[in-house]
């Protein structure tokens, strides 16, 4: 007899209760090996005091289960309350974010009948860092950090899924035509790691112009690696050209731990209501189901829904008349699939599943080769309004110390001085240039730095940051302003 395997559910707000029910009597109807530990998470914890929305006890029981099956949730409006979306993944080190968007044409409406995308999301890095600052009163800061480890693992994972899952091509989405450094580095890593697997496909595309091909032509694509930011918007483009959001799972893949749910919200004006689609939850476990072992269950489950769609019955939100035979509620829809496990669809694709989770890609060798690193200046962020950036830059050059000069200032990314243009727009933050006088991208010590941030202190400036400007193997890996 197998082994039940341990999991942690949360019924979530607005419609999570009513789907997770819907989900959880289809696992149990179609014989999921489960032993589920209950927890609460939300709007009632939020309101509670906790700000991330998550007690201690509950992050013991993901710690002990490594499995959490979770219902979406509301966060109550206002400041002070943490995405815990966005804590459960980073707390959980869950790196990858993985979206199947399929179209299920003629049983769903769709423009693209032949659509059938995954997108492989990085999901710890990125602006989502969550690392903001107020600089002054005109100018606030998000930073990007991407690392080379995380590049690297995400792609890794997305090369896996594509072979494990027999698909043919992936693509990477980046800007690295503007964000030469930090997509650069994605789209580099996504370079070197392809040639490990000559037998998928690769290519690489600018996001926006993919984009537009995936709104318009998504059946060139396969499987799609991205960025943070990028793949949480695409991958809800990519849903909802495909059918609907509210079909669409969501897999969120870490080392040791994994959640998976709906990508849609708690839709509180649905609640109570018995309305509610719960396919994307359940799409989300069948995921669930594969990562643990049970890819007989999966199968079952998601060939009856297969099976339900096929048989016209439908939920309101993709009821179509001429095609759905009979529009159905949460719990007569979850009904229905039941009723279709053990069978296969007619005329959709028949899936199958391989068993088990994806192997740790943690102890890879990475392409990483150690450069020699040496700081050649110093960007140090000035909170002023002066009377004219002439006048700014001719006064700052002179509290420039021994051995350091002013070469640049910018604003909003655009240099403003020297020779800049007068019709540039400009606030009240500026970024100063501090380069070596004795030679080109000569060493500037962090003791120079310390004298340069003193000095301008002395003279009254107020600085709100400072960046290190550094080559590594002599190469300049800092941007310059946008016409310098």
């Amino acid at each position: 007899m197998s082994t039940n395997t341990p999991i942690t559910v949360a019924h979530g707000d607005g419609i999570g209760p009513e789907i997770m029910e819907a989900t959880l009597h289809i696992l149990k109807e179609a014989g999921a090996r489960l032993d589920i530990e209950t927890i609460e998470i939300g709007e009632k914890v939020y309101l509670r005091g906790n700000s991330s929305g998550i007690e201690p006890s509950a992050i013991e029981s993901l710690r002990r289960t490594k499995v959490f099956l979770k219902a979406p949730i509301t966060t109550p409006q206002g400041g002070g309350f943490k995405s815990l979306n966005v804590t459960t993944r980073k707390m959980l080190g869950l790196y990858a974010n993985i979206r199947p968007c399929v179209a299920y044409h003629p049983y769903v409406d769709t423009l693209h009948p032949k659509m059938d995308v995954v997108i492989v999301r990085e999901n710890e890095e990125d602006t989502y860092a969550g690392i903001e600052h107020r600089q002054s009163q005109d100018v606030y800061q998000c930073l990007k950090l991407m690392s080379r480890p995380g590049c690297e693992r995400i792609v890794r994972y997305a090369f896996e899924y594509a072979v494990r899952n027999n698909r043919k091509k992936v693509t990477c989405f980046t800007k690295d035509n503007i964000m030469k450094l930090t997509d650069g580095l994605f789209h580099k890593v996504f370079d070197e790691i392809a040639p490990e697997y000559p037998q998928i496909e690769n290519e690489h595309w600018i996001v926006d112009i993919g984009a537009a091909k995936l709104a318009d032509t998504p059946e060139i694509f396969d499987v799609i690696v991205m960025p943070n930011l990028y793949g949480d918007i695409l991958s809800d483009v990519a849903a909802q050209i495909a059918g609907s959001v509210g079909l669409a799972g969501s897999a969120n893949i870490g080392v040791k731990y994994a959640m998976f749910e709906a990508i849609h919200g708690s839709a509180p004006r649905r609640a109570g209501q018995n309305l509610a689609n719960p396919s994307g939850l359940l799409l989300g476990s069948v995921m669930m189901l594969v990562h643990i072992g049970q890819a007989d269950i999966a199968e079952r489950v998601h060939n009856a829904w297969l099976r339900t769609l096929e048989e016209g019955i439908h939920t309101y939100d993709v009821y179509t008349e001429g095609i759905s035979t009979q529009k159905v509620g949460t719990k007569e829809f979850a009904q229905a699939v039941a009723a279709n496990v053990g069978k296969e669809p007619e005329k959709l694709k028949i899936v199958r599943y391989s068993n088990g989770a994806m192997q740790d890609l943690t102890d890879r060798v990475s392409h990483y080769v150690p450069e020699v690193k040496e700081q050649v200046g110093v960007d140090i962020f000035i909170n002023i309004v002066p009377e004219s950036t002439e006048a700014f830059g001719t006064a700052l050059s002179k509290v420039a110390i021994d051995g350091v000069k002013l070469v640049m200032l910018s604003n909003r990314g655009v240099k403003v001085w020297p020779n800049g243009f007068p019709d540039t727009l400009t606030c009240d933050t500026w970024r100063c240039r501090f380069m070596s006088s004795v030679t080109e991208n000569g060493p500037v010590t962090h003791a120079q730095v310390i004298a340069q941030l003193q000095a301008l202190l002395d003279a009254g400036y107020d600085f709100v940051k400072y960046e290190s400007l550094c080559t590594f193997n002599g190469r300049a890996d800092f941007s310059l302003g946008q016409g310098q």
